[in-house]
């Protein structure tokens, strides 16, 4: 991280000296597949920071206004396979690539090297829409080879981010699942969801849909640092409560429990997930892959520089002595005495609020739809 105006090569040389305002990272951190980077260098006359905040005195350090762009792409496929033994589902979709909540822990920050844009910022600020999506979708379905299973929609970028707004993608993917009776389960941090009441609460009548409602922490403050355009958490909650009215079945997923920033706020947060109607709970620790370590350390000397190094020796303690350990089996949860400590506190404020499993989906009354028509080789003709 660049502290003091200095730069530091691993975050392309921007020059940061506090927080951006409504972003979760705070730099271009380099992407692990660069050939090439970018180094910005002032020549006195001020010309690096000409877009910078005029508010901002000569002698600080302010980057440009940011502002969040859209690429629209044609995708050619959408369902992703899995086999990992850590996670309750075999295939997802996701609408979108990045995610504008800007969440600072997103372990799928990392996902964006592949596109040769960082994981730090262009995370969140450039962004992928699948506008096809829907499409792809029910020709997959369709497939003659297609068996049947649950689909999580929105696991790695949310489903429900502000772009979905004026996009409706995952609405789209939404009608068709409805349509052929597909089961899908959905994790998310936005209210948006509550738009589409109207085709997840007859779903819900026939066992086809489940959703998680993520929550980090009850403090409106920290949740604005961690996860800056995400709903606030008495918005999820009010998220949960209607979800449950409607006879969805809901849960929380209390994600990620960071040591020393969030872990404290464990039992508080399944209290109030319970009175708003979730009636099953889920937990992960926080994940820390590839180049999100330099994201999260920077996050870190940023807002909570007195706690910085204790947070990462726990998280290390957690990770076998390393930031991160991507093992099947413990990755979600850690190892050691501290994640022992959250795994017995969180069972026993499960059993005591009366946390239960949310039923499973029904994937018997599944209808394969029709297949599409092949474009005739004489293309339109009349």
């Amino acid at each position: 991280m660049a502290t003091g105006g200095k730069p530091d090569p691993a975050t392309h040389n921007l020059l940061r000296t506090g927080p951006l305002k409504g972003r979760g990272a705070a730099s271009y951190v380099r992407g692990r597949f660069e050939k090439t980077v970018a180094e910005a260098e002032d020549d006195g006359w001020g010309s690096v920071y000409a877009d910078a905040d005029p508010a901002v005195g000569d002698d600080a350090f302010a980057p440009p206004r940011l502002r969040t762009q859209v690429t629209e792409e044609r995708a050619r496929s959408v369902i992703s396979r899995n086999d990992s033994p850590d996670i309750g589902f075999s295939q997802s979709v996701n609408p979108y690539r990045g995610c504008e909540h800007g969440c600072v822990y997103c372990f799928a920050r990392p996902s964006h090297a592949y596109l040769d844009l960082s994981p730090g910022l262009d995370f969140e600020t450039r962004l992928f829409a699948k506008t096809n999506a829907a499409e792809r979708l029910r020709a997959e379905l369709a497939k003659p080879a297609y068996r049947c299973a649950p689909i999580a929609l929105g696991i790695n970028t949310d489903a429900y981010q502000p772009i979905e707004r004026k996009y409706r993608i995952t609405r789209q993917i939404l009608e068709v699942l409805a349509e052929t009776r597909h089961p899908v389960s959905l994790i998310t941090k936005s209210g948006l969801i509550r738009r589409d009441l109207d085709l997840l609460a007859p779903m819900a009548r026939d066992g086809l849909v489940t959703v998680y409602v993520s929550i980090t922490s009850l403090d409106n403050q920290l949740s604005s640092k961690l996860e800056p355009r995400a709903a606030a958490p008495h918005t999820r909650l009010k998220t949960v409560q209607a979800l449950h009215e409607a006879g969805v079945p809901v849960g929380t997923m209390v994600a990620p429990i960071i040591p020393m920033v969030t872990d404290r706020e464990l039992e508080a947060i399944l209290e109030a997930a319970y009175a708003h109607g979730a009636r099953a709970a889920g937990y992960v620790l926080l994940r820390l892959p590839h180049e999100l370590k330099a994201v999260w350390r920077e996050w870190l000397a940023l807002h909570v520089p007195d706690r910085a190094a204790h947070v990462m020796s726990l998280v290390q303690q957690m990770r076998g002595g390393r930031d991160y350990d991507s093992a099947w089996g413990t990755r979600m949860r850690g190892e050691g005495p501290f994640a022992d400590l959250i795994a017995m506190r969180f069972a026993k404020a499960s059993r005591r609020i009366g946390f239960g499993r949310l039923r499973p989906l029904d994937a018997s009354a599944f209808v394969k739809p029709a297949p599409p028509t092949p474009a005739s080789p004489q293309g339109t003709l009349f």
